[in-house]
């Protein structure tokens, strides 16, 4: 006698969706090593064609075309008190998706070197330092380690404040141009 195969039946599992690790482009201002996360970041591009546009505060390097929109381009070091960024072979434009109100904008943040695109799991980052940084305790999220070195994970919604950088600019025009 034969028996009919039945399948087995399993009970049902819940699908989980998996969790990815929050990936962060590295780069250099000066001999320090910062970190983005990659998510808000557009574009990387070479760095050239920049407007000077006068009367606008020194972090304010210019604006560029980018396919027809204009871009304001933010010299981060001076943006983090520091002398203005000596442009290189390696100089590039990061350019950012930052939210202003309901709208988002795209800024670019000259720096020195792209370094990497890496992973970066939450437990790699330490709290940011209560004392002894050189940036303004707000502009940091925490501080990524990375075999054995640091690198200084930015709050890019307080480092790209467009209302910030609007009332240091004394207008708030002068910052989000007219989509």
């Amino acid at each position: 006698m034969s028996q009919a195969l039945t399948p087995h039946r399993r009970a049902s599992v819940p699908m989980v969706e998996p969790v990815e690790q929050p990936q962060y482009l590295t780069f250099r201002l000066g001999t320090e090593t910062y970190a983005l996360e990659i998510l808000h970041i557009k574009e990387i591009i070479e760095y050239g064609g920049l407007t000077e546009v006068p009367l606008m505060p020194r972090f304010l390097r210019g604006v560029i075309n980018l396919r027809g929109a204009v871009v304001p381009v933010i010299d981060l070091a001076v943006r983090f008190g520091r002398p203005a960024t000596t442009i290189g072979k390696r100089s590039c434009i990061v350019i950012v998706e930052v939210q202003y109100g309901d709208d988002w904008h795209d800024l670019g943040v000259i720096v020195d070197a792209v370094d990497e695109v890496l992973d970066l799991p939450p437990e790699a980052i330490e709290p940011a330092p209560a004392f002894g940084a050189q940036l303004r305790a707000e502009f940091i999220r925490g501080m990524g380690k990375i075999s054995g070195r640091f690198v200084i994970v930015l709050a890019l919604e307080h480092v790209l404040s467009i209302d910030e950088m609007a009332e240091l600019a004394g207008t708030s025009e002068s910052l989000h141009p007219e989509s």
